[in-house]
Order: C-alpha cells, then structure tokens, then sequence
C-alpha cells in the first residue's frame, strides 16, 4: 500500500497509550500507521451495515 492508499487523520491519544503503541510497533518492526491500521481490520466487523430510516 502506498501513501496514496492512505487518508491523513488527526487524533486526539492519552500519551501513555501512544508512547505504548510505538513500542509495540518497534517490537513488531512495524510502522505506527502500520500497527494502529493492523488493530483496527482486527477490531472492526468485516462489514458494516447502515440502514437509513424513513421518518413520516
């Protein structure tokens, strides 16, 4: 994946929870970006379903 695969997101992270986040990432010989996007395919239902309601 390339970097024009990617959005840039802005987040607002306790620093203890990102301090330890790149040190699993360093363990993992990972990227941050890589790690956070690994944690997340991980924690997110392969699909989504959104229903739109009708309101009369």
């Amino acid at each position: 994946m390339t970097t024009t695969d990617k959005q840039r997101i802005t987040l607002f992270i306790n620093p203890s929870i990102v301090k330890h986040a790149k040190a699993q990432a360093i363990i993992e010989e990972l990227s941050l970006t890589t790690l956070v996007e690994k944690v997340l395919i991980a924690y997110l239902p392969k699909e989504t379903i959104i229903k739109r309601v009708e309101i009369r």
